[in-house]
């Protein structure tokens, strides 16, 4: 089973850890981010340290690419496989106000980095892999950086920061379906689809909307139909 994933969907490796590795560092961490895009909800980071032996046993987490290829029950399965294989795991979230007040783009630094902090106050961190084309401010945490675009495709380290996090936020939008009842959350999860937009106009946003995205901002500025 393992055999055959790798040849026909594995899609990350190990070459950027092992380019990390021969630069010096020691413990690595691979950050992500997920919810950038939604109208609704937090954006969360994730920083995983998964052992560097498993660099040499490809058996290990069996199947593991971005989370956005993945199907929801693989997700959750590789969610808990790396929780328990890890070396250690944070997450973190930026909650509206704040991505309102700073931006999206901002808000998302922010989160890595305070995942990435949460991480040094349980292991001495020395290097982190970031998904994207997004420094972070790693001023202050002891540890070099190397973003890569599309990393979450690419290295497995940030692969399972990328599962992780869209696992917490999956969880926490279902849990906010039952506060903010109406929405469809725990469907498309604070994304801008059709049902979510008809929502809107009907009810309104809710504290949970991000008004500085365009469709909150349009719904804000005319009547409730």
């Amino acid at each position: 089973m393992c055999a055959q994933t790798r040849q026909t969907s594995w899609q990350c490796g190990w070459e950027l850890e092992r380019e990390a590795w021969a630069s010096g560092a020691r413990l690595l961490a691979g950050v992500d981010e997920v919810g950038r895009g939604p109208l609704f909800g937090p954006v969360t980071a994730a920083a995983v340290i998964l052992p560097a032996a498993f660099a040499d046993q490809p058996d290990q987490l069996c199947g593991l690419k971005d989370s956005k290829q993945l199907k929801e029950a693989d997700r959750e399965r590789l969610a808990v496989e790396i929780r328990s294989v890890s070396l250690a795991c944070a997450v973190a979230e930026v909650d509206v106000a704040t991505i309102d007040r700073i931006n999206i783009r901002q808000a998302t630094r922010l989160a890595m980095r305070q995942a990435l902090a949460e991480l040094r106050a349980t292991m001495p961190v020395d290097f982190a892999l970031v998904d994207g084309n997004c420094e972070v401010d790693v001023s202050g945490l002891g540890c070099r950086q190397r973003t890569i675009v599309s990393g979450d495709a690419r290295s497995v380290s940030i692969a399972a920061a990328s599962v992780v996090a869209k696992v917490h936020r999956d969880a926490r939008l279902r849990q906010m379906d039952t506060e903010f009842p109406g929405y469809g959350l725990a469907r498309h999860k604070g994304y801008g689809t059709p049902e979510h937009l008809d929502a809107l106009r009907r009810l309104g946003p809710t504290i949970e909307h991000r008004r500085s995205f365009a469709p909150v901002r349009a719904v804000c500025a005319s009547p409730i139909s």
